[in-house]
């Protein structure tokens, strides 16, 4: 009803060829906010009538994030704290925010190797990202919301499906149902559209087919996964905007 507090973080850990949101991630257009000012921020967003803080690609300022919740708390910062990541975690960073995050809405991204590298330049992705995931549940258990709801506390997982299924998606539910289980939250995303370099790439200058949408509801399916947000809104080349 009121909203997320939402702060985007500048220059984040990826390099995503069809970022969205490029001139804040990579072209680092922003401002500098020291410890005290950004606590600030995070109380006006709360006297606002924000629902929840919202970090946007946080991994990367951890340490100074961490300093400036301990600083809004002690002024009286009460609304949750939203670790909003693209999965690309060390848990040794993670096991420093216990206690200090309560919502943990990371992406999982891929599932294979030349994908990672390629689209965003992340080598290992799959070996980062799990772990990471386990960590993160670990921390704060699955999604908990309160009798509106809105969320309190807990994991959210998000997975963008890719053109060609370069997202290895199939690989991605398997994991989340047999290693999170099959009541994890998840939010099964169809809203890509090519941004940024991506509109220069021949495999990813499209937007999604719905019939490769649907191959990964079917998936969502087979692994029985029945807290899933799914997405029906996709555009085939051709189609009129309804």
């Amino acid at each position: 009803e009121r909203g997320s507090g939402t702060i985007f973080l500048t220059h984040c850990n990826l390099h995503c060829v069809f970022c969205q949101n490029y001139p804040i991630s990579q072209l680092g257009r922003g401002e500098t906010y020291s410890v005290e000012k950004f606590a600030d921020l995070m109380l006006s967003l709360q006297k606002r009538g924000a629902h929840n803080i919202n970090f946007v690609s946080p991994t990367h300022y951890s340490w100074q994030l961490a300093a400036a919740i301990k600083e809004a708390a002690a002024c009286g910062l009460t609304i949750p704290i939203v670790w909003n990541s693209n999965g690309y975690e060390s848990v040794e960073v993670l096991q420093q925010l216990e206690n200090v995050i309560d919502i943990y809405m990371p992406d999982i991204k891929y599932s294979c190797e030349e994908p990672a590298r390629r689209l965003s330049g992340a080598p290992g992705y799959w070996d980062h990202v799990r772990p990471a995931i386990l960590e993160m549940q670990r921390q704060v258990g699955p999604l908990e919301c309160d009798d509106d709801g809105i969320a309190e506390r807990g994991l959210l997982i998000r997975h963008l499906v890719l053109p060609d299924d370069l997202s290895g998606t199939r690989a991605v539910l398997k994991f989340i149902a047999e290693e999170v289980g099959r009541r994890a939250n998840l939010s099964l995303m169809s809203q890509y559209f090519p941004a940024h370099k991506a509109l220069e790439m021949p495999d990813m200058a499209r937007r999604l087919k719905s019939a490769e949408y649907e191959q990964a509801i079917e998936w969502l399916e087979e692994f029985d996964l029945s807290e899933a947000f799914i997405q029906y809104e996709i555009l085939d080349e051709g189609e009129e905007n309804i």
